[in-house]
């Protein structure tokens, strides 16, 4: 308590933080204070106010009743609002919210639901931290500090991915995953589901994408790609635990983002369904890392039906405005090899180039039939960098990982474009170059790095306009467990969502650290794992 006494005196100790803060003399009591809406606020809404109000009357031992919705005016004389006010406006930008804290009162407002999430975030974060638990605590002094808070995103795009396929998580770990998302008001996640180590999303019109595709015989052994623990190894979601995590997410503000990495990346399904490769098989799901040079053949009407097919099926599942189609490291010895797939490029007329070769252009064919497909069911295709190679049809969205210039190069054409560059946003990397790190991909990345990230680095203003945002990747070739996933996340997490939320202007690395030690204890009392930052 002595170190929040000493933060408030100088700042809130909020991440992200707000963009425009003001602090005044005196503080707000919230024991027992009721809640009042205005008419204009929606079931949803009223629910997440009504859990607050439960969790606060729970942590100070007096209740704080929340009244039905009542009819205020859109402006609320400060001399006359009493406890939590809370009001829709129109006027606030997407997603942001206004916070003004009196002795009397805490009025806010938001314009949407997201907004009001965004707000009660930043209201807990300056409450005790029992605020999280929602149990009774003894002997802690309930005061919210005299502020005025303006606050809005930088980006509309505040992604977190997931791989799902290399190694496979239930249901209730990434819950616990959005969990900590919504905290730090990250709005999208990016859910890895296919990849050459498994298949892990329930198609009902391939079955065995999941029956043989799900599992394979075994994995390799730390970074020795040549070995093999015999240990069985898989697992898939079905559609009914999708639509609980989609809702569940969707609660919390965040939008699911699934991924079908296609044309590469697919060994898994070839496993289950070999008759869509160049060779015809036999395929096994893949026991290693790396990439296979098994993949899916275009040359043949089969295994573009069977694209068409798959992303139909998510499309109806994912009620998202995009969805991933990969793209990544897709080898093309084979299709050089293949006769369907030379076929396929004499029947496009398609021609090697100065910019590309024919076999990259003949993957841009397979990225804008896919594209057609999503289209008509009004979806938008965003995938990895790679389908920048050679030609991209209009309107895809581009994740740029690399070393930006594949990004730059879509910012210049037109598109726009996710920032996600694995110097500042591979969390699967070592946080430290300590022996005592645990096992992690080919590189490190500290806290400060994740931080000093930022998105529009290198753009002009009229450029940066094509930057939707930023996400941060965790792959997880060397991540087996929960208590592993947690520790490679946090707290860059927290660093993260400062470089998607907040203006350069808002950002500041010793006033960061400080706040980030009141939200260990945050971590603590939810029982996250998590890497104890470097001093």
């Amino acid at each position: 308590m002595k170190l929040l006494t000493f933060l408030l005196a100088a700042f809130l100790p909020i991440i992200p933080y707000p963009q425009e803060v003001e602090l005044t003399k005196g503080s707000f009591n919230p024991k027992g204070a009721p809640f009042t809406c205005d008419s204009s606020i929606g079931e949803k809404e009223y629910a997440q106010l009504a859990l607050l109000a439960d969790n606060l009357s729970n942590c100070c031992g007096k209740r704080s009743s929340i009244a039905p919705t009542i009819r205020l005016k859109a402006t609320v004389d400060a001399g006359q609002a009493r406890g939590f006010v809370f009001l829709k406006d129109g006027g606030i930008p997407a997603e942001g919210y206004v916070i003004e804290v009196s002795r009397k009162a805490v009025t806010v407002r938001f314009p949407d639901y997201k907004g009001l999430l965004n707000s009660i975030q930043t209201l807990k974060q300056i409450m005790p931290v029992c605020i999280y638990t929602g149990a009774p605590t003894d002997g802690i002094r309930w005061e919210i500090p005299c502020c005025t808070i303006k606050d809005a995103p930088r980006f509309g795009w505040r992604g977190m991915h997931l791989d799902c396929s290399r190694h496979f998580f239930p249901v209730e770990e990434v819950k616990k995953y959005l969990d900590v998302m919504a905290m730090y008001k990250l709005n999208k996640f990016h859910w890895h589901l296919t990849d050459d180590q498994g298949w892990r999303l329930e198609i009902e019109k391939y079955p065995r994408l999941t029956e043989t595709g799900g599992f394979r015989d075994g994995t390799c052994i730390a970074k020795d790609m040549d070995s093999n623990d015999g240990i069985r190894y898989g697992g898939f979601y079905t559609k009914e635990q999708i639509r609980e995590v989609i809702a569940y997410a969707a609660n919390l503000g965040i939008e699911v983002v699934p991924e079908i990495d296609l044309p590469g990346h697919m060994r898994a399904a070839l496993a289950a369904y070999p008759e869509f490769g160049c060779t015809g098989g036999p395929y096994t799901v893949w026991t290693s890392w790396g990439v296979a040079q098994e993949v899916l053949c275009p040359g043949k009407e089969g295994t573009m039906q069977f694209l068409e097919d798959v992303l139909s099926e998510v499309a109806d599942l994912f009620p998202c405005e995009y969805i991933h189609v990969g793209g990544d490291e897709c080898p093309k010895d084979e299709w050089k090899k293949c006769p369907d797939c030379q076929a396929r490029i004499a029947e496009l007329g398609l021609k090697d180039t100065k910019k590309a070769t024919k076999e990259q252009y003949l993957q841009n064919y397979v990225t804008a039939r896919m594209q057609q497909v999503l289209g008509s069911k009004g979806k938008k295709l965003i995938g990895w960098e790679e389908i920048m190679e050679g030609e991209l049809a209009p309107g895809a969205t581009v994740m740029s990982w690399k070393d930006g210039k594949l990004g730059a190069e879509a910012v210049r054409k037109g598109f726009d474009v996710v920032m996600t560059p694995y110097e500042h946003c591979y969390f699967d990397f070592a946080q430290s170059d300590s022996k005592d790190e645990p096992l992690g991909g080919w590189g490190t990345l500290p806290l400060k790095k994740v931080y000093e990230f930022n998105p529009t680095r290198g753009f002009t203003d009229e450029e940066a306009g094509h930057i939707l945002g930023a996400q941060a990747n965790l792959w997880t070739e060397y991540i087996p467990t929960s208590e592993h996933l947690e520790y490679m996340l946090l707290p860059r997490l927290q660093a993260l969502s400062e470089a998607q939320w907040c203006s350069n202007g808002a950002k500041d690395w010793q006033r960061f650290r400080a706040s980030l030690e009141i939200h260990l204890g945050i971590l603590d009392l939810l029982g996250y794992n998590y890497r104890k930052p470097d001093r």
